[in-house]
């Protein structure tokens, strides 16, 4: 969906172009754009590094261990099917705690590895759990603190106050965890209650 809509877009300012008779400033704005890109990509490195350093130092010193703590009451909640102790515990934890504190190339390996043990409580391997479900939902909607990419990008492309969107990141994804919740929880007691009516 993502390709078609860039596509349509790119072809549309084509079409423009060429009524307004602007055409021949096409090639030469796409090469500037090229160029830029390749320029934002470089200078995205060195910041990259940066935060993930800082974020791998936050691993390290066990604040991250501080952040599962003070999630897994809520896990345990939202994920009643899962053992407390299980592996896909442990690891959706990880993987909520990584989120939040902007650590998205952490955070991946954990959501894989905790569907993959999630697929291991599943009775019906061909159809998602409903605790599979709340977890992508809740790893969809990604409640974050700490935006560390998007400052990144900000930074790169010369934003004066990059972490200024910090406090609206937070705002943001905090409504969006909670819609999936609610979603989930919805659609949760709705299929209950279908199936319910379905053996009646």
């Amino acid at each position: 969906m993502v390709n078609l809509i860039w596509s349509v877009m790119i072809i549309s300012a084509i079409i423009v172009s060429a009524i307004n008779g602007n055409i021949g400033s096409v090639t030469q704005i796409i090469f500037d754009s090229a160029e830029k890109a390749v320029g934002i990509a470089f200078s995205l490195i060195s910041i990259m590094t940066f935060w993930l350093g800082i974020m791998k130092i936050i691993e390290r010193s066990g604040f991250i261990n501080f952040v599962i703590f003070i999630v897994k009451p809520a896990a345990h909640w939202l994920f009643p099917g899962v053992p407390r102790n299980h592996k896909a515990m442990n690891a959706m934890l990880m993987n909520i705690s990584a989120n939040l504190l902007g650590m998205g190339n952490a955070a991946t390996p954990f959501g894989i590895k905790a569907m993959d043990e999630l697929q291991k409580l599943n009775p019906r391997p061909d159809t998602a759990t409903d605790d599979m479900c709340t977890f992508l939902a809740i790893n969809t909607a990604s409640l974050t603190l700490i935006p560390t990419t998007i400052i990144a990008i900000r930074t790169a492309t010369g934003a004066q106050n990059p972490t200024d969107i910090i406090g609206t990141t937070i705002v943001a994804t905090f409504c969006s965890t909670l819609t999936a919740i609610f979603c989930d929880r919805l659609y949760r007691n709705y299929n209950r209650w279908k199936n319910r009516s379905s053996t009646l």
